[in-house]
């Protein structure tokens, strides 16, 4: 899957049309990003745009937003209802797919130093990113907002985490950090009350409501503050409105951070609060994009609740949600346009073909695709078909004492089948890197040493994927020997017939791994692939032996 990280800066500008164009464009036309939206709001003079791709990409964008708001926003002349402190005021990096926060945090740094270095703006660091517990919090980076930012910067506490400490009067000062991803979130009731959507709210916001006393009153603490009851739910805000378009009221929701309370869980403590004062969650929405895991993680949730294995393909699990979560109600939830993930598909021109097209496209003179694909392809059969068997175990009378183990077992294999599938393709890729190599210039020396190095480069990769391929085969064979053990004993030969085709998977990928090392000069690299291969031959053939023994076993006992 694709490295993904989304990027949401607000610019200090919402009322000039040429300038919030120029600041898209500025991100637009940086290769590998999309933008996916572009917010202005005249009252408050904001824009905020939404947009996502690989980090380098992404990051490369911030920046030259940065550069373009710069020149074109002038602070000094802004007036505006939102709080803020510089011309791209904030601009949060928040992890999608395939990347840590960590590495947001990191990434949010280097976009911020190269701001403070090349355009002479302070920077400051905030949540993941900050510097310090003080830092942390926006609101406490803004205090004094653009108008105190020159006393601030004279400030020892509030020197900037990087560029000058002297105040910009053009630009003002940037934040710049990582965050969590923010959903946007609600959930229908079967009422036009607002007040009592916010009631559901205040249980489960984590902020709570108000302590009130005998009289009515709210209790204060020594400082004045009212006293507050926390709500059932961790980084979730909420209120209650009615929407006139839908004729309901709707508990609207921002879930601040998926992974400490995920979508599923809102969304059943919204019922199950709903059902205490008689209502009924008729459904709910996403507003805006989403990335894959709330949704993935909600499809395991229902089907585990209905005694179901989770272990099935991604669009059953996405299907599941939608209908459990009841996603579609007000309007049709088009995954393909929702999931931030799929406006980012990987090519995949191999795995997109019918098996006929497939059988025919091997069976040509052209070399790719060849055994290294076909070697994936088995591989991903085998996984396929222990997860098959997996499958058909949990939930059956008789192997209640092994549900768990194959449940397990079924997720992962889902996982390893669709990881294999992508390498049919990544080892046709990694042959036609080969070829292009060697098809480079090589009149001048200059071009020969380019060349040789290119030809190095891809010929490693053409043997670190097959040696992948077999890692993973090997993995789909232990799953295969689970199967063949514990799974149902009517699906045995199912079982067999996956380790004898993960077996295929990791031999041929070694056999694709060892033909491509005469062509690496690097002896160290060629050694420790050999030695790899016959590590996981051995294995492999240990394995397969052990199923059948087992398989054929099992048709005695029938």
């Amino acid at each position: 899957m694709t490295r993904l990280v989304e990027c949401v800066p607000n610019f200090s500008d919402g009322r000039h049309r040429a300038v919030i164009d120029a600041i898209a464009r500025s991100i637009s036309g940086v290769s590998g990003v999309k933008l996916l939206d572009v917010d202005p709001g005249a009252d408050t003079n904001r824009t905020v745009y939404t947009f996502v791709g690989p980090p380098e990409a992404v990051a490369e964008a911030a920046y030259r937003s940065a550069q373009k708001a710069a020149e074109l926003i002038d602070m000094s002349a802004h007036r505006g209802a939102h709080p803020r402190i510089g011309a791209l005021d904030v601009c949060p990096f928040v992890p999608v797919a395939e990347i840590s926060m960590q590495e947001c945090a990191e990434l949010a740094r280097q976009v911020g130093r190269r701001i403070g270095s090349e355009l002479g703006i302070p920077v400051y660091f905030y949540e993941h990113a900050a510097s310090s517990d003080e830092r942390k919090s926006l609101a406490n980076i803004r205090t004094g907002e653009y108008e105190g930012l020159a006393q601030k910067l004279a400030d020892p506490r509030w020197v900037p985490d990087a560029g000058p400490s002297t105040f910009n009067a053009r630009s003002g000062a940037t934040v710049v950090g990582a965050r969590e991803f923010l959903l946007a979130y609600n959930v229908n009731l079967n009422t036009r009350d607002r007040r009592l959507a916010n009631e559901i709210a205040l249980n489960i916001r984590e902020g709570g409501r108000a302590r009130r006393d005998a009289h009515g009153d709210i209790i204060r603490d020594a400082d004045g503050a009212s006293v507050k009851t926390p709500g059932r739910l961790k980084a979730v805000r909420a209120i209650g409105w009615y929407i006139e378009q839908y004729r309901q009221a709707q508990v609207s929701i921002n879930l601040l951070d998926f992974n400490t309370t995920p979508l599923h869980v809102v969304f059943e403590t919204a019922r199950d609060e709903a059902e205490k004062m008689g209502l009924i969650v008729t459904g709910s929405e996403l507003v805006g994009l989403t990335p894959l895991t709330p949704l993935i993680e909600a499809g395991r949730y229902f089907l585990r609740k209905q005694g179901k294995s989770a272990g099935v393909p991604q669009r059953e699990l996405i299907e599941t949600a939608i209908r459990s979560l009841g996603l579609d109600q007000l309007a049709p939830f088009d995954p393909e346009k929702k999931v931030i993930e799929y406006q980012f598909k990987p090519s995949a021109p191999l795995m997109s073909l019918t098996c006929t097209r497939f059988v025919d496209e091997v069976s040509t003179e052209s070399p790719a695709p060849g055994g290294g694909s076909v070697a994936a392809l088995m591989g991903s059969l085998g996984a396929a078909l222990a997860t098959m068997v997996a499958n058909l175990t949990v939930g059956k009378k008789g192997y209640e004492a092994v549900w768990t183990q194959m449940a397990a077992v079924s997720e992962s294999g889902q996982s390893l089948k669709d990881r294999l599938a992508r390498a049919v393709d990544e080892d046709t890729e990694a042959f036609n890197r080969v070829m292009d190599a060697t098809r480079l210039p090589k009149s001048t020396p200059e071009q020969q040493a380019d060349r040789s190095t290119a030809i190095q480069a891809a010929s490693t990769h053409a043997a670190e994927v097959p040696l992948q391929t077999a890692r993973l085969c090997l993995d789909a064979m232990a799953l295969a020997e689970q199967a063949a053990v514990s799974g149902n004993r009517n699906a045995a030969s199912d079982a067999g017939v996956a380790a004898l085709a993960a077996r295929a998977g990791v031999e041929g990928a070694v056999l694709n791994v060892l033909i491509n090392l005469g062509s690496i000069a690097d002896a160290s690299f060629r050694a420790g692939c050999v030695a790899e291969a016959d590590r996981l031959v051995a294995e492999a053939r240990r394995r397969c032996d052990l199923v059948q023994a087992s398989v054929i076993s099992s048709f005695g006992e029938k």
